[in-house]
């Protein structure tokens, strides 16, 4: 396993057989420091570090489970590592057995709300104020304000490379401060925490191109369970939120991972110039939305979204958003996901959809349907410009939909449109594992328009040639 310093880590499970025909009893079940050890084992119910005479039946197995909890003061210098062993009998008996137990302990900058303790011993934590419902009830959120001189964290305006970060709660950006994100940052959230940006507001994500597998140089957002089998589990925190009225933020080379949202986007800064600016940006495994954005104002270049319960990319209640090679999939495992999802709630002008330009872009998933319209009022302005989009209308409800006619090109301007699984396929390398770049047979290879590609590099920093590719990637062979 891999846990912070000073957090207690998953319970893991060791199944001890007896295999013979006869019932034994283990005269000493032990870890090897006792109960100096930062291990704990539950043996047959019972917790503790030393166990003697444990029984087990002929042909009879049991539970030993096992948790720990180190500071990164107790491990190795060298490998931080933290060791121990579960002995089985006497280590002097040639006979005894042995279970290694190796953790990796990380030390962090960690984020959290304070508290008061309560007369009654409960706990009244810091909260952060976001306004009041409809019958005018405050609502609020714990967490606190990022603080530039915090006494454990420094400057918490700047998150640098140096060790990660773990955030409790909801950690907020104040009105008329930057938060700036170093390249190479890991920033990990507990289970219903994350990141606000408040009214007037920015966080710069300052990430760059990375030159191995380790992604030295990505700026990586995701939950803080370590362990390999939470890698991939979507919704384990909250979202990062671009509350009403922040403003010029900037984000390069970021990577959000199993957030419930990964980018909530709730209106605008009410200029012209775009609210929150993506450029090689990735979204994966929200249980939710990649990126739901509520009037807000995207431009986005190298995006790539995949795998979310509702939809990958939602522009709800208008706004304006322009993307350009970008690669938005969905391959959740049910059938009620899309992947483009425009709306303008009930069609009031405040709710117009000004723009939602869509160049040189896959638009693709495991549902049939990839791009869902909804149109209330009279400002609904969209473009597809060579895109590759999939819409398998097998039933043909949407035939006379002149929202979906793909022969007037002022909406859907030279787009191949996949009618089935086969036609127009993007050909993913492994979709569903979140590996979105195409292979040689993709119908998206050397049909873009080069208009929109000259001068510009893939998500991958890899030139784009005459024919360029439509998507966040260049095609490439596969393994």
């Amino acid at each position: 396993d891999t846990v912070f310093t000073n957090i207690g880590s998953s319970t893991y499970t060791l199944k001890v057989y007896n295999r013979s025909d006869k019932n034994i009893s283990i005269p000493s079940l032990r870890l090897k420091d006792g109960t100096a050890s930062k291990y704990r084992l539950m043996v047959d119910g019972m917790a503790g570090q030393v166990f003697e005479n444990v029984e087990i039946l002929a042909k009879d197995s049991m539970y030993i489970f096992v948790s720990v909890t180190a500071e990164v003061a107790d491990a190795n210098p060298t490998d931080f590592l933290y060791t121990d062993k579960i002995l089985f009998g006497d280590e002097t008996n040639p006979n005894h057995q042995k279970v290694e137990l190796v953790t990796l302990i990380q030390d962090a900058y960690f984020i959290y709300p304070g508290r008061v303790q309560n007369p009654d011993e409960t706990y009244t934590y810091d909260e952060l104020n976001l306004g009041v419902d409809g019958d005018g009830n405050p609502i609020s959120i714990r967490g606190r304000f990022l603080e530039e001189t915090h006494p454990a964290n420094g400057n918490e305006l700047h998150w640098n490379n140096t060790k990660p970060y773990v955030v409790y709660g909801y950690a907020a950006v104040p009105s008329n401060k930057t938060l700036v994100v170093d390249a190479g940052a890991r920033i990990h959230f507990h289970a219903e925490s994350g990141l606000i940006v408040a009214n007037n507001a920015s966080i710069q994500v300052n990430g760059s191109p990375s030159t191995t597998e380790a992604l030295e140089n990505e700026v990586i957002f995701e939950g803080d369970r370590l362990e390999p089998d939470f890698s991939e589990v979507p919704g384990q925190w909250g979202t990062i939120w671009f509350s009403q009225g922040s403003t010029n933020n900037q984000i390069k080379n970021l990577t959000v991972k199993n957030a419930t949202v990964g980018f909530l986007v709730t209106g605008n800064d009410g200029t012209s110039t775009p609210t929150l600016d993506l450029e090689n940006t990735q979204f994966y495994n929200c249980s939710n939305v990649g990126i739901l954005a509520r009037t807000g104002n995207i431009v986005g270049n190298n995006v790539v979204i995949n795998n979310c319960g509702q939809a990958s990319f939602a522009g709800s209640f208008g706004g304006s958003y322009e993307f350009i090679h970008s690669t938005f999939a969905n391959y959740w495992s049910s059938s009620n996901q899309t992947v483009i999802l425009l709306d303008d709630y009930d069609g009031s002008s405040i709710y117009a959809l000004n723009k939602a330009d869509f160049k040189n872009c896959i638009i693709y998933g495991s549902a049939n349907l990839s791009i869902n319209l909804k149109k209330e009022g009279t400002t609904f302005n969209y473009s597809f410009d060579h895109c590759l989009i999939k819409f398998a209308d097998y039933s043909n409800q949407f035939t006379n939909n002149p929202l979906y006619n793909f022969s007037n090109s002022s909406l859907f301007n030279n787009c191949l449109i996949a009618r089935n699984s086969t036609n127009n396929n993007p050909d993913f390398k492994d979709a569903r594992n979140n590996e979105l770049i195409i292979g040689e047979d993709s119908a998206a290879k050397g049909t873009a328009d080069f208009n929109f590609s000259s001068g510009t590099f893939d998500i991958l920093n890899n030139s784009r040639t005459n024919p360029s590719d439509i998507g966040a990637y260049n095609w490439t062979t596969f393994d």
